[in-house]
């Protein structure tokens, strides 16, 4: 954690005058103390005379109601993980040297659901009109807290400009560690982020042909939903459809759309069959069995990605018995995406989807209230959906990350100022019926970056989306300014380390517990995203690359691992140590399935779920 070293403005002044040399020469008063850095900016700081000081000994946080001490006590957690000791939460009067966390719902006329007031003195003193509110300010009162024991006294009173702040992943066809997702919560939640979007897969019992890996189980999945609902994130999921269907019924040929010459389409499913869309209501009944929250996202894009209706008469036959003789094929899938959204709101669900299936080629309407997500400038503008009255989010493909591909640029974004009215194709004159904007991180080439190096390369965009999602797009004059705001606040406290590997470069015997595979002596070297490679006395390091490939990632259960040549910049000879007891479990940075021994001597990776991952000790050689 960085630290930022406080400065204020006590240059005295010289007054030239021509009085007589008897007289003291008077000192210009102090300038006023430029707010604290925090990300997002203080915008509205007033300066006090004196400070505030934390003392880890005597400091309490003092809190009345039920909303307060939930907040008080996830905070009193995220000072112990910032190295400020035991802090007590008591319902006692507050006294020097306290932090007071109070929600107030007098005070909901002036700071909303998500503003605070944060008066720095004598106490440290939060007010929110509800209890996010309150979990704001004292997001602000940690990164303060995190740079320095001592904070200048203040006040300021701050609000949200958009009611979404977000970060979408994707999890759908690659497994990313929980450990990853938990961070980023943590991350996001610091910086006053409150959406994560995950488009997922959660293994089924309803339908276990389609448990291909790249899954979560149902514990794993309430163990984030928990985390956000402590945070204050909500966590919306998605199972996109009709289009990229393929990890749900590549199994399934009989809910898959077929061509013209016969051929099934695994990534599309048929919309004009009704055990389709059965189908599909079961996988929002088991997805709601772990995700309760109002959203449901759909997808919704991409339905004929690389291929055209044409090549699929049935769906215009669907449409044209459904709405008539002048509906359109698009009509057919604008009927698929309202079925979903009556489903989800039976369910008390409210609908999202993104922006590109909205062509304009339909006659039927799109079910008032689903909330557009735009990412991709296609016919219909934002304007266009929001004259139509659909709540619009901003997800500009200028703000994308994709793995081994297309980074946005956060410099060119905040030099040129962009905030949220800023669309793809549109830059909008007013924020009205925006709902807020949102970061999106993609696989699309599984091992073209590792979760780690995602992480480094995430870090100034959702710094960025944070700033320009709650108040002024560009806090400070320059870049570089920005960035040493963000590096001076940096991550959360209680984020894990995912980069530290557990044992020094070196030579050692690597051993399974079980004695089924032969001893290896080999030399293990820390990568510089923090994993480690294995490589044996021949000069070839381990590797994980046999099986089928999914987004150039080899994903099949029980595949082989080998000695391959060593290639630096292959990221599946990359190997992240845990430890275990006595020994380490040993999982590939990519496909996130440990290495394990066969009974018959082999060397294999599954999921953890699948095989008791191997332990393996590693013998100073």
């Amino acid at each position: 954690m960085l630290r930022i070293t406080r400065t204020i403005g006590a240059a005295l002044a010289l007054v030239l005058t021509a009085v007589p040399a008897a007289v003291a020469q008077a000192a210009a008063p102090e300038a006023p103390e430029a707010a604290p850095r925090t990300v997002p900016a203080l915008t509205n700081w007033t300066a006090r005379q004196g400070s505030y000081t934390f003392e880890s000994r005597h400091t309490r946080l003092v809190a009345h109601d039920a909303a307060s001490r939930r907040v008080a006590r996830t905070l009193a957690d995220d000072l112990r993980a910032a190295g400020k000791g035991v802090v007590p939460v008591t319902g006692g009067p507050a006294r020097t040297g306290d932090v007071v966390v109070d929600v107030d719902t007098r005070a909901k006329q002036q700071l909303g659901a998500e503003g605070y007031e944060l008066t720095a003195g004598k106490r440290l003193e939060i007010t929110g009109a509800a209890e996010t509110g309150a979990f704001y300010g004292t997001r602000t009162a940690l990164q303060l807290l995190t740079q320095d024991d001592e904070i200048a006294a203040g006040r300021t009173v701050d609000a949200p400009q958009y009611q979404e702040r977000g970060v979408g992943v994707c999890a759908c066809y690659v497994h990313i560690s929980t450990d990853w997702l938990e961070n980023l919560v943590r991350d996001m939640a610091y910086h006053k982020l409150n959406q994560l979007l995950l488009e997922i897969k959660v293994k089924s019992d309803a339908h276990p042909e389609a448990n291909t890996w790249g899954y979560y189980t149902k514990s794993e999945i309430r163990r984030l939903v928990a985390l956000g609902e402590q945070y204050h994130v909500t966590i919306v999921p998605e199972i996109n459809s009709p289009g990229h269907m393929d990890p749900w019924i590549q199994d399934r040929p009989d809910l898959q759309l077929v061509d013209t010459d016969g051929k099934a389409q695994a990534s599309r499913l048929d919309i004009t069959k009704p055990e389709a869309f059965t189908y599909y209501k079961s996988l929002i009944d088991e997805y709601g069995e772990v995700f309760p929250g109002q959203w449901w996202h759909m997808g919704a894009d991409e339905y004929m990605l690389g291929s055209d209706f044409a090549k699929y008469p049935q769906v215009l036959a669907y449409a044209r018995a459904t709405y008539g003789a002048n509906a359109t094929p698009q009509d057919a899938f604008i009927d698929f995406v309202n079925r979903v959204e009556a489903y989800a709101a039976s369910k008390g669900k409210k609908l999202r989807i993104w922006n590109d299936g909205l062509t304009g080629a339909n006659t039927v309407p799109v079910t008032a209230g689903t909330t557009v997500e735009h990412w991709l400038s296609v016919q219909e503008k934002p304007s266009q959906l929001l004259a139509q009255g659909y709540p619009l989010m901003n997800a500009a493909y200028s703000l994308y990350l994709v793995r081994g591909g297309f980074h946005t640029d956060t410099k060119k974004l905040y030099d040129q100022q962009w905030d949220p009215r800023s669309f793809e194709g549109e830059k909008l004159a007013t924020r009205d019926g925006i709902t807020g904007a949102k970061i999106s991180l993609w696989p699309d080439n599984g091992r073209g970056e590792t979760e780690n190096e995602v992480a480094a390369a995430a870090f100034m965009p959702l710094n960025h989306i944070a700033q320009a999602t709650w108040g002024t797009p560009h806090p400070d004059a320059t870049y570089d300014g920005f960035t040493a705001r963000a590096d001076a606040v940096g991550h959360a406290p209680g984020v894990r380390d995912l980069t530290r590997v557990p044992l020094a470069d070196g030579t050692y015997t690597l051993t399974d517990r079980g004695h089924r595979t032969q001893p290896a002596r080999i030399t293990l070297a820390r990568t510089a995203d923090g994993y480690a490679t294995l490589t044996n006395t021949d000069g070839a390091c381990l590797e994980t690359r046999s099986g089928k490939l999914t987004l150039n990632v080899p994903l099949e259960p029980g595949s082989a691992a080998t000695w391959e040549t060593c290639d630096a910049k292959n990221t599946l000879q990359r190997w992240q140590l845990t430890r275990t007891g006595s020994g380490f479990r040993l999982t590939n940075a990519i496909t996130r399935m440990t290495l394990d021994a066969t009974d018959d001597g082999r060397l294999a990776q599954y999921p953890p779920d699948q095989k008791t991952p191997t332990t393996w000790t590693l013998t100073p050689a």
